[in-house]
C-alpha cells in the first residue's frame, strides 16, 4: 500500500520518535556525514532507499535534505545526473556560521569584549609565533599586501586590509582551524564596535604594530612575533573598551 504524508510522521521503529519524522531522518543523515560514513562528494541514498530503511515518504525526505541544505552539509543539483551530494567543507562556510552565532552572542550581552579580546589572545598570540616559523614567502608577500598609509583618508579598503593581516597571518601558521575559531571573533570585534568611533591614533597604532609584526615573522623571530603580537593586542583591547562606551 503506497504510504501517504499524513503516514510520514509515524516512523517505523528503526528511527527514534523524537520530534518531526523530517528532523528525525535528518539527524541520522547528519550523524553519518559527520562521522565519515558518507564522505564529501559521496552521493546521499536516493528517495527508494530512505524510504525502505526509515520508512518515510517523499515529502519528509525533502524537508530533511532542505535542513541539510540549510546547514551546509549538502548541495543538491538537477538533472540526469543530480542529486544530494555531501559537502565538501570549507573554512569560509564554517566560519561564517560561527561568526554569526558570536555575533548574536555579542549582540545579547552574553559575551564582552574582554572575553573576546581573551579568546583573541589564547589562539593568535601563539598562532604568530608558529606562523613565523612555518610561513612562506607568499605568506610575507600577501602580508606586505595589507600595509596601507595610516594618513591617508580611513575606509572599507583599509579596513579589510586590517582583517586581512590577521587572516594571513592565521593561514601562515597552517593550521586550518586556528582560523576558524579566532576569524569570527576579531570581525565580530572590529564589526560591531564600529570603526567610525575609533580613538584618535588608532589606525597609526595599528600600522605601527603591523609593521613590526611583519618584520619579525620574516625574520623566523617566533619569540618577538609572539611578543608583539601580545603587545597588539592589548592595544587593540583598549581601543576596543573605548569604542564600545560610545555604541
Amino acid at each position: 500500500m503506497r504510504r501517504t504524508d499524513s503516514e510520514d510522521l509515524d516512523v517505523t521503529d528503526t528511527v527514534p520518535k523524537s520530534g518531526p519524522a523530517y528532523a528525525v531522518l535528518a539527524t541520522h543523515l547528519r550523524e553519518r556525514i559527520l562521522s565519515g560514513e558518507l564522505q564529501p562528494g559521496q552521493r546521499l541514498p536516493g528517495d527508494a532507499e530512505l524510504t525502505a530503511e526509515f520508512g518515510v515518504g517523499r515529502s519528509t525526505i525533502r524537508e530533511a535534505l532542505r535542513s541539510l541544505a540549510s546547514q551546509n552539509l549538502i548541495q543538491t543539483t538537477r538533472g540526469v545526473t543530480g542529486g544530494s551530494f555531501v559537502s565538501a567543507p570549507t573554512v569560509g562556510h564554517i566560519s561564517a556560521h560561527l561568526e554569526t552565532g558570536v555575533a548574536l552572542m555579542a549582540a545579547a550581552e552574553t559575551v564582552t569584549v574582554d572575553q573576546l579580546m581573551e579568546v583573541r589572545n589564547l589562539m593568535e598570540v601563539p598562532a604568530a609565533g608558529i606562523a613565523a616559523f612555518r610561513r612562506t614567502d607568499e605568506h610575507i608577500a600577501q602580508l606586505r599586501e595589507t600595509i596601507f598609509d595610516p594618513t591617508d583618508a580611513q575606509g572599507p579598503e583599509t579596513f579589510t586590509k586590517n582583517q586581512e593581516f590577521h587572516l594571513v597571518l592565521l593561514r601562515a601558521a597552517q593550521n586550518p582551524l586556528l582560523e576558524l575559531i579566532t576569524a569570527p571573533v576579531f570581525r565580530v570585534l572590529s564589526g560591531r564596535f564600529g570603526r567610525d568611533h575609533a580613538p584618535d591614533g588608532f589606525w597609526t597604532c595599528v600600522d605601527h604594530d603591523h609593521r613590526a609584526i611583519l618584520d619579525v615573522v620574516a625574520d623566523g623571530d617566533s619569540m618577538g612575533a609572539m611578543d608583539l603580537m601580545r603587545k597588539h593586542l592589548d592595544h587593540l583591547g583598549d581601543s576596543y573598551r573605548q569604542m564600545d562606551t560610545l555604541r
